[in-house]
């Protein structure tokens, strides 16, 4: 009988789950001529228009990566750094994705625009940012950011909560009254760019689906 109830809540949830849908649309199609100048001045508009309508974290970008096994892994980071040259995150270099990207040097992130039924995909092969702009981009953290920055061994098991507040206040002890450096194992990737797509959701799911292949600056619509 507790089988059956429980059965029961699960095949209500799924109904839930199987009903849930937006029926997107936008007064303006977006279509190939968009990019004519390159994706960078849309990409640029969009991130705008995110800001401006206050959407929650219009920075927040989903990352891709595989390590060397070929598992992929998804996470939720921040950009940093948007331009022509790709976009830049900045992470410990011996956390998960740092070691997936020092094997397999090539990601995919999307900024997932939801509210605005937009999203905007780079995929490409990943470089290290240079020290100076790492360490021009660490100058604008908060100093707690700095401090936890050192205090993490990020993608690490830990013992407790308690283990990892003893450890930031180790840290903050040590830096007490200096300028807190860059941690060795810190900084910048950015993902080149090989291919861009812009989606922008539609009603009845025809949805618009822009890619662009950066290196031919071929312009394709994709089948949504």
């Amino acid at each position: 009988m507790y089988a059956g109830v429980a059965s029961g809540f699960v095949s209500a949830d799924q109904q839930r789950l199987a009903h849930m849908r937006v029926d997107y649309g936008e007064p303006d199609d977006l279509d190939v001529d968009a990019l004519a100048g390159g994706w960078f001045p849309l990409a640029q508009q969009w991130l705008a228009d995110a800001v401006a309508t206050d959407l929650p974290e219009p920075n927040a970008i989903v990352l891709g990566t595989v390590d060397e096994a070929g598992r992929p892994a998804t996470r939720t980071v921040l950009c940093k750094g948007l331009d022509a040259d790709g976009v830049v995150f900045y992470t410990n270099y011996d956390s998960d994705k740092g070691r997936a990207l020092a094997v397999n040097p090539y990601a995919s992130v999307t900024f997932p625009w939801i509210a605005s039924a937009r999203q905007l995909t780079v995929r490409g092969s990943v470089v290290k940012v240079d020290a100076e702009t790492t360490e021009t981009y660490w100058r604008t953290r908060p100093r707690g950011s700095q401090l936890g920055a050192w205090a993490s061994e990020q993608s690490r098991a830990v013992g407790s909560r308690e283990d990892l507040v003893a450890k930031l206040a180790e840290v903050t002890a040590t830096f007490d009254g200096v300028e807190v450096p860059v941690p060795p194992n810190w900084g910048g990737f950015r993902v080149e760019p090989e291919t861009v797509e812009f989606w922008q959701g539609r009603t009845s799911r025809m949805h618009n689906r822009i890619r662009l292949t950066v290196a031919s600056g071929v312009i394709e619509r994709l089948q949504p």
